[in-house]
């Protein structure tokens, strides 16, 4: 057994997930199944426009038919593995996620790939790589023979409470029998590495590949999630990392980074959470057996401000060392939970509401968070006020979950509207896909959903409806004149019947509708507009995407391709 995700699940932290709270929304959210429910939608093709970054397609580890087949622009290389990896030897360490084991990446899987494959591949797709730079301080080493190693090894240790069955066995978890945690010698099974090292590594990269100013590796992630270092490896780096160290590191690799290659942009902090936006790693294990109330960092390092919007300001002092703000987000109601817990109708209604995090400053998470996020108003304050007004914001790695469902093709359909909405500049899509899940078709719908390039629009505008907790909607128009709207049913059992306005455009004939529906994404018959408006019935649990020929009010005016350059 492999963790191809090279992590532990995102609710493994805390998780108090506010049982009532999901049983009263599912009550209030009920309806008889069949019952057909009516919802007016208002799309104004004049209001609220502003151009799609597409970069807020991007996905992790996506292989070059996967890139091409979704048109996806964006490919990550990330997760906990990248925190350890060596590139001089080829090799990985997942940390906790799979029993401290370092070991040689194998070439034939996309998930293994931190090098100069991963970059190759996601090239030949015509997409642009993102390249995670360890900052960890140590990373994989490998016996002479290029064999496994083990930073808890049972012959060396003792026995402990859980241990490698399939692979290596002397590879234990680092707990002995009577719960002790093992104090091991980090030279077990990795090595010393620096900024000077991940530079040379950068200076191989831009030999292969060219400077990021012509084509090559333009984009580098500083490290993964290093609040949670003492969590994921342990073995190295024990301690919680201060907030001042994280802030020291990041300024040291991007100047590494870009003494090798000057056009590079460089991506940080890649945090994992919301414990993460506002405490250190040190806070964060301090807060195990004394709380937050008296969290020494927060108080002795950061003069009581939270711990990321405190490292912006330090980058600032510094001159500007990260070009592209990042975040990690997952949903903590048991969104992201394996099959059967994630997919429970309870899951299932407040997965239709916790996009809701995403944007709207009046949704109250109701997990262990219980406070509002607004993640994407709240970067965007963030980086304004204490970095540089209007630098990039990106959301590196999210998963609403049920990849296998169309509840979570919804979710994801969800979010990508939301994305092009709210203004993000990039994201990335944490998880292994596949062409046959629901998740892989709603990104499809976006991208690609006649498999000749057919897409979403690039300039968002408005779209109005009454409850997105239950049909969400999402307008844009598109180049070549034609106005996109997606329509989302998110209702579990019951179909709803929608009628679209539509304001500053006027339609040319019939639309094209494609929809997704019982996980299959297919052309359905074109829908007429009649008085300047459209009917549309959609299943429980759809997607409907309407390609509209006609002519906008005023002109869309032609625009260059975004991109992520931050504003000088």
């Amino acid at each position: 057994m492999r963790v191809l995700r090279h992590r532990s699940p995102r609710s493994r932290f805390i998780q108090l997930a506010g049982a009532a709270l999901l049983l009263s929304a599912a009550a209030c959210t009920k309806a008889t199944p069949g019952e057909l429910l009516p919802v007016t939608i208002a799309v104004d093709a004049a209001a609220s426009r502003h151009p799609i970054n597409p970069y807020i397609y991007g996905i992790n580890f996506g292989t070059t038919a996967m890139l091409q087949d979704l048109r996806v622009p964006l490919n990550r290389s990330g997760g906990n593995s990248a925190s350890a990896y060596n590139w001089r030897l080829d090799a990985r360490n997942a940390g906790r996620d799979w029993y401290y084991e370092s070991l040689p990446v194998n070439p034939a899987d996309i998930n293994d790939q931190f090098g100069d494959r991963f970059v190759a591949l996601t090239k030949a797709a015509g997409a642009t790589p993102i390249v995670t730079i360890s900052m960890l301080g140590r990373v994989a080493t490998l016996s002479r023979a290029r064999e496994r190693l083990a930073s808890f090894s049972i012959a060396k240790y003792g026995l402990q409470q859980n241990h490698d069955v399939d692979g290596m066995t002397d590879a234990g978890n680092g707990i002995l029998r009577d719960g002790t945690p093992v104090v091991n010698d980090p030279n077990d099974a990795t090595v010393p590495d620096d900024p000077a090292s991940q530079q040379a590594r950068v200076a191989a990269l831009v030999q292969q590949f060219g400077p990021a100013r012509a084509g090559g590796v333009r984009y580098y992630a500083m490290d993964n999630e290093p609040s949670l270092w003492q969590l994921i490896h342990n073995d190295v780096h024990p301690t919680g990392a201060h907030a001042s160290e994280i802030a020291a590191k990041v300024i040291a690799y991007s100047r590494a980074v870009k003494a090798a290659d000057p056009g590079a942009q460089v991506i940080a902090p890649e945090e994992w959470g919301w414990n993460g936006y506002q405490y250190s790693g040190f806070d964060q294990q301090h807060s195990i057996k004394h709380g937050y109330a008296q969290a020494p960092d927060r108080q002795r390092e950061t003069g009581g401000m939270a711990y990321v919007p405190w490292l912006l300001a330090q980058w600032k002092k510094a001159g500007r060392p990260i070009d592209v703000f990042s975040l990690h987000f997952y949903p903590q109601s048991g969104e992201y939970e394996e099959a059967p817990t994630g997919n429970s109708s309870t899951i299932a209604l407040m997965r239709n509401r916790s996009t809701r995090n995403l944007w709207d400053p009046n949704y109250k998470d109701p997990t262990w968070i219980n406070s509002v996020v607004a993640l994407i108003p709240m970067m965007r304050q963030w980086v304004d006020t204490y970095y540089y007004p209007g630098t990039p914001i990106a959301i590196t790695e999210y998963n609403w979950g049920a990849d296998t469902r169309m509840n979570g093709a919804t979710a994801q359909a969800d979010v990508l509207g939301i994305f092009g909405r709210e203004k993000l500049d990039m994201a990335t899509r944490w998880g292994t896909l596949d062409p046959s899940m629901p998740v892989y078709k709603a990104i499809k719908l976006y991208r690609n959903y006649d498999g000749h390039g057919g897409a979403f629009g690039s300039t968002s505008v408005a779209a109005t409806v009454p409850d997105p907790d239950t049909v969400s909607a999402f307008a844009a128009l598109r180049d070549d004149g034609a106005m996109t709207v997606v329509v989302i049913n998110k209702q579990l059992d019951r179909p709803a019947q929608t009628t679209i306005s539509l304001a500053n455009f006027a339609v040319g004939g019939a639309g094209e509708v494609w929809q997704l529906v019982n996980n299959e994404l297919t052309r359905a018959p074109d829908v007429a507009a009649t008085d300047g408006a459209l009917r549309v019935d959609l299943p429980p649990q759809s997607i409907k995407l309407l390609v509209l020929r006609g002519t906008a009010q005023p002109a869309l005016k032609p625009a260059g391709k975004p991109t992520s350059k931050p504003a000088n």
